[in-house]
């Protein structure tokens, strides 16, 4: 089983996804932040180059942050984006 899933990327990670946004159908058994990550990874050569210091990376699930080990849940939306600066 599967479930769709929109992907939205910021900053370099969408510019070396070279997409801005996309709906994927992730599989029910990903479960955490960093299973997702390692699941992107496998879909191609430029999300494994965007996606590969996993500790550089942060994530959102339904527009909350969340840890790679926490659970993404019945996540409807998934954020990757560069650790992010400013004052």
């Amino acid at each position: 089983m599967s479930r769709n899933v929109k992907f939205i990327y910021f900053a370099w990670v969408r510019e070396r996804i070279g997409v801005q946004e996309e709906r994927l159908d992730l599989p029910d058994d990903v479960r955490t932040g960093a299973e997702v990550i390692t699941w992107l990874k496998g879909l191609g050569e430029n999300y494994a180059l965007a996606l590969d210091d996993a500790q550089a990376i942060r994530m959102a699930v339904n527009q909350e942050h969340i840890h790679p080990s926490d659970t993404i849940g019945t996540a409807r939306e998934i954020a990757l984006f560069p650790p992010m600066t400013g004052g």
